[in-house]
Formats: C-alpha cells, structure tokens, sequence
C-alpha cells in the first residue's frame, strides 16, 4: 500500500515585527522570516513556494545574496534570536540548510552578504554588540574572519559591498550612534576607515548601490530624514579636503582614505550626495532599484526607495539634467491601528514595491503599465501570533480562524484568477473581529455566523453583513442571489464599525449616519476624541488588500452570552450548528463546567459538571448526541474497507494521519494503520493547536472530486496551513 502524501496547498502566514526580515529576489521570489520560518513567497503565483524550517527560535533577518549578472539567487542568509546564522542553498530545485554559523552570543538582527570568488562573504549583526564578517566555502563550513565590538551600542543594520574597480570589500554599519561607520577587509580583518557623521538619531537601515564606476550609499534613520553618501575612487594622495574647485564647479566635503591592493594604494573619497526629507517619523527601511540586464549588459537605475512608521513610501530619484533628487511617488495607508511600516522591497522590474507593517502584514502597490498610477495589490497575509483554533464553514468554502493577536481572520479560494492557473489561490477575505483581548476560540453556526471566545469571561455572536455576503458572491463565483437567500438577509445590516474605546462591533445600516465621517464635530466626552473606524460599502472583485481588511469587513456583534466566572478555552457546536458547548479556564473542578446553549434563543441549557479541571478541547457526535473532550479530529466520510482517517497534531509541529478500521485485528494491532505524516518542510515549527477535515469530499474552489481531501490546521508558530490528500493513493 502506497504511503499517503499531504500536499500543501496553502500557508496563511504574516512577516516578522523586525526591520531586515524581507528579501526580494531577482529571480522574484520574495524571502521572508515568520516565526521560526523562512516563507519563499511568489507574488506572481500569489503562494507560498516553501518553508524553510532550521531557525529554533524567531528569524529576524533575511537576505538573498545577489549574482552579478541578475540570475536568480542559489543563495539565502539568514539569521534569528537563537544566535545563530544560517546559509541556505539550492539543492534540486528546494533550499536545503548548507552552512551554520555560531558565535554571536545574542540576537542576530542584520545580515547581508556578496559572492568572494568560489566563496561567499558574510556579515552579520547582533544583539551582542558584536558584528561578525564570515567566510562560507564550498565545504559547508564558516570560518570567522574578524569580529568588531561596539562597547554598550548596537549595530541595527550592516551593508556589503566591493570597492569601485577592486575586489576589496567595504562594510557599512549603522547605530544607535546615530552615526555611519565604514570597514574594509584588510588582510582578511576589517579596519575601520571613516565615520560618517550627520544623522541626529540612531541610523536604522544602510545600503549600498553601484552607478557610473562609484558606489552610493543610503542610510535612514530616526531623525526622520534619508542621506546618500557617494564613494568614488581618486588620484593622488590627502588626507583632507573640502571646497575644493575644479574647472569652475563648487563640490561638497570630501573625506578620504586609502586601501592597499595587490601592493598597490588606492585612494577613495567620501562626500554627501543629497539628505532627503519627506517622511514625517522614524525611516525604517531602504531599497535601491536592483540593475536591469538588456542584451546580457548591465542596465543601472537610479531610484531609492524608503519606508516610515508614518505608514508610507516614498520613491526618490535623481533629476537628469540637474542631478537634484526628488520625491516621485508616496503610497501609504490611511487610518486603522497599525503602526507603520517597517522596511520596503522594490521588484526586480521595478513595478512592484512591497512594505512590511508592524503587523506583520505585507502591503503592495503595482504600477499600472497603461496610466502609469500605483494601485495596491493582492498580497499574501495572515496571523502574527500563535493560532489557536480555526474552522471550516458547513459547506467547506472557506475557513475562520482565531489567534492571540487578537483577530479572527477568513480565508478562502479566489476563483476569479487569471487564466491559466491550473487552480484557484487562498487569500485573507474578511478579518470579521478585531479585539481588545487575545482570541482563544471559535466555532461556526452556519455558513455565515460563528461564536468566539477570548481571554474574557463573555462569549460573542457575529453575523456576517450584507456588503461580506455580496462580495463573498464576487470573489467566490457563486450566486448572490442564492447566497442572500440561503437565510434571513432581508434585515441584514450593510457591514459594521467599531466604536471608540469599544470591543464590540456595532452594526452599520444603510444610511446609517454613523458611517459618514465626524470631521469637524465638537467633542462632547472623553470617548469622542479617539478616531473611530467607520465603515464604508466596499464592492470587490479580487481580495482586499490590508486596509480594507482593518476598517470594512468587520462583521457586527449580535450577541453576548453571560455565564462563565473565567475566561474563554474553548468552544464546540453541533453540525446542526443549533447546539454550542463552552468551557473555561478552571482551577478547580467546580469552575470547569460545560455550558450548552441554544443557538436559537441563546439561553443557557445545561451546566454539564466534568472531573477533571480545564477543558482543553469538545467536540460532538455527528449526530450530536454525545459530547466528548479529546484532542484528535476524524475526517467525516467512511472510506475503503469502511475505514475512518484520523488526524493527530503534535506538539514538535508534525501532522501524522492514521486509518482506523472498526472490523480489524484489535488484539494483533490491525485494526490501527499508520498512512503518513508531513516532512520537516511542511509541518509547524511549534505546536499544533487545532485540526479541521474540510466538512465535505473534495477541495474548496474547484469542481467536485470526491479523491480529495483537506485538512486545515493551526499552530503556535503563527500559521494556518492547508492540506490536500489523495485518498486514491491509499
């Protein structure tokens, strides 16, 4: 018998809260770190390629490193709170873990990286107040070249580049400082040769570009401002020299150094180029426009692109005929309660920028090729911590889940792709709760309403509104009228907001005043002076990008359930979705009752007292006579030999499916088969919290076929994964 095969076929999950965690490729794959992954995303397909499981704690810095003539990378560096830096390589098509490197002491917070010949150079900055320049062979080992210490300061961000017409390598760190240093390799030890000066808070990202023979570097920091340094190669010998005039043309402050090659020395001189002002809060990150190759040669673009915690990007590039550098295009977000971005990637055409928000959210803008305007894009999103339990709805056509950073998210197939996508992508669609407190639990009654329960002691209600349902319709392909029909949608309200100061969220009605705008309004109470999320009718097509998911698909609360004396653990209903079972935490057998309700009249039925204290997970009979508190979940159809499949999570992030079989050998162990578990690549990092068989053969978004199956599954690694099965290979 052939061993059963989970194919991923999708993975919910968001970026790291950590500047330099994203990574754009030329070959366009985007590198990103989430929890104790590295995500290989592809905009293109709109999916998550692979995971790259080898960090034991959280990664914090990604980097691809670069070929010279713009082939898609073989390389990956990465480097996490566990200390340790990574070298991933292409091995057959997938990255395998090739170099490891150990010493820093603390967090690895920055690294970059450039091919040496046969070798690649690495440097990497850490929390021990340390920067490390490595040297990685073709024989999987790293050797420490030469480590830098700061004393008490800290290295945020470090850049890596050659000399202009060398083969010497010059370093770039920036600090909390507020200051630039320069480091070339010398002897294979880096020495330190210029300080650059100018910044008046602690400089957050450095990079460097290579334009006309000279190499410019950008450097962002908390003085909101942006400074670009030019380094250019000189003849002759100085040590000093400033407004100097050459054939009539004042030039800025220059400061030199010399660098020995080969016996020979050369000179090399630092100026400012320009310092850009735009932003109005901390600048994070900085990406200059990778080259262009026409006809195998180079093709330099000048452009730099930078991102705020003031929630926007900007694209600054130089004017041609006065060299003058200027602001060219801002893209940002406009309200909601995220804080800003944390770094920027531009696409390897350049008609793409990405940002990451503290969030963890990836926001995207595409250049449109006809008007030339940035619109924003669909791009991959999904919980930023722990996920604790999800749900499919009754029909299987999309799954909600709840996590601890205080959001319930629904996710589903895009039916509407493109042509020629063989399948239909999975994307966030609605975040129908955003919440005070950490979500625990949720349970769905229908396809479109569900309970949830969180670190509180009350349970809520949401109903899904009128603007959801219509736009479910449009991205899903099915019928709105069929859908408006399946319930009582005639009072249904158009969508809902949430109040200020407020937890629950408030219903929204067709001309509903609340939904305009307070602008100009005078305060009449404490409440009033917080800016409210207001609701606006949103008509998609495609799934909405991150700002609409804040502020217009919340769904309204339609009821509060009293009862529990703790707060929320866990939830069950029936698949009648008539019956809801809840239970609390509990530190003595007293508090660790059941409660039924009634999914009706939402009254309290029965209080079920259990022996034991908290109650970790229920679940119902399918015929919703028995109630039973286990943590494995069976799949719903009978298969071949009458055969039952089950599915455990286990604590490592592993799934294992198991086949049961009523009439086998109970005393020879028959009657149990092991079919197969996920590989390291596939399974959670952390444990798993929740599993859910899709309710109905086949998979969600493509014509019925009864072989498949599949499986949804939460984790404490901050991932919602999918899985589809072939049962044919059983």
């Amino acid at each position: 018998m052939a061993a059963l095969r989970l194919e991923t076929c999708h993975i919910a999950c968001s970026a790291n809260r950590t500047p330099n965690v994203v990574s754009w490729g030329r070959g366009g794959t985007i590198a990103f770190g989430t929890c104790h992954s590295i995500a290989l995303y592809d905009p293109q397909e709109r999916r998550v390629l692979s995971m790259l499981n080898g960090h034991t704690a959280r990664v914090n810095a990604v980097q691809w490193v670069h070929k010279e003539d713009g082939a898609p990378e073989t390389h990956l560096v990465s480097g996490g709170t566990d200390s340790r830096l990574l070298l991933w390589a292409a091995h057959n098509g997938k990255f395998v873990q090739s170099v490891q490197c150990k010493g820093h002491t603390g967090a690895v917070c920055a690294v970059d990286a450039l091919y040496a010949g046969a070798s690649i150079l690495v440097a990497s900055a850490a929390a021990d107040s340390s920067v490390r320049l490595w040297l990685c062979g073709d024989a999987n080992e790293a050797v420490c070249l030469h480590s830098l210490t700061f004393g008490s300061g800290f290295v945020m961000d470090v850049s890596l580049a050659l000399l202009p017409s060398t083969k010497v390598p010059v370093l770039a760190c920036g600090g909390d400082d507020s200051r630039v240093h320069l480091f070339v390799q010398s002897q294979e030890k880096l020495r330190r040769v210029m300080t650059l000066q100018g910044h008046e808070d602690w400089v957050r990202a450095v990079a460097w570009t290579s334009v006309g023979g000279e190499l410019l570097l950008a450097s962002c920091s908390q003085d909101c401002l942006i400074r670009v340094w030019r380094l250019r190669a000189k003849s002759g010998h100085g040590a000093h020299s400033e407004g100097d005039r050459d054939d009539g043309v004042i030039k800025m402050k220059e400061d030199v150094f010399g660098v020995e090659e080969q016996d020979e020395e050369r000179v090399f001189a630092v100026a400012l180029e320009t310092v850009l002002a735009g932003h109005e809060n901390w600048v994070y990150g900085l990406h200059w426009q990778p080259p262009s190759y026409k006809g195998g040669e180079r093709q330099e673009n000048l452009s730099l692109l930078s991102a705020s915690m003031d929630k926007t990007m900007i694209l600054w590039t130089p004017d041609q005929a006065s060299g003058v550098w200027t602001e060219q295009v801002r893209v940002g977000e406009v309200g909601g309660n995220t804080l800003g971005f944390y770094g920027c990637q531009m696409s390897p055409n350049a008609c793409v920028i990405l940002a990451h928000a503290f969030h963890g959210a990836l926001h995207m803008w595409r250049k449109d090729a006809g008007s030339g305007e940035w619109r924003p894009g669909v791009a991959l999103s999904g919980h930023f911590n722990a996920v604790q339990d999800l749900s499919w709805d009754p029909e299987g056509e999309f799954v909600i889940s709840v996590s601890s950073d205080q959001t319930t998210r629904l996710f589903m197939p895009w039916r509407t792709e493109p042509a020629g996508r063989p399948r239909p992508t999975w994307h966030e669609v609605a975040r129908p709760q955003i919440h005070g407190y950490d979500m625990q639990c949720l349970a769905a009654l229908g396809r479109f309403r569900f309970v949830s329960g969180a670190d509180e002691k009350v349970l809520r209600v949401f109903q899904a509104p009128r603007n959801f349902v219509e736009n479910f319709a449009n991205i899903s392909g099915m019928s709105r009228e069929e859908l408006l029909a399946s319930g009582d949608c005639a009072q249904l309200p158009e969508g809902a907001s949430t109040p200020a100061l407020g937890l629950s969220n408030k219903a929204v009605f067709q001309g509903d005043p609340a939904a305009s705008s307070k602008g100009g309004e005078k305060f009449s109470g404490v409440s009033d002076q917080y800016q409210e999320s207001y609701f606006h009718p949103i008509n998609m097509t495609e799934p909405p990008p991150e700002d609409h998911l804040l502020q217009n698909t919340l769904w309204p609360e339609v009821q509060k359930l009293y009862g529990h004396g703790f707060e929320m653990f866990c939830l069950a209903s029936d698949s009648g979705g008539t019956v809801v079972a809840s239970a609390c935490k509990a530190s003595k057998a007293e508090h660790a009752s059941v409660l039924l309700w009634s999914a009706s009249t939402w009254r309290q039925l029965q209080a079920l007292p259990c022996p034991a204290l908290t109650v970790t997970q229920m679940a119902f009979s399918p015929d919703a006579a028995m109630l039973l508190p286990t943590a494995v979940t069976f799949c719903p159809q009978l298969y071949f030999d009458n055969s039952y499949l089950l599915a455990v999570g286990l604590e490592c992030g592993r799934i294992i499916v198991y086949g049961w079989r009523p009439g086998g050998d109970r005393a020879g162990g028959q009657d149990w088969i092991r079919y197969g578990e996920t590989d390291p690549s596939q399974s959670h990092t952390l444990a798993i919290k929740r599993l859910r068989w899709r309710p109905r053969a086949g998979r969600a978004g493509v014509p019925e076929e009864r072989a498949w199956l599949q499986l949804a599954s939460a984790g404490a690694d901050h991932a919602v994964k999918i899985f589809d099965i072939n049962t044919e290979a059983l």
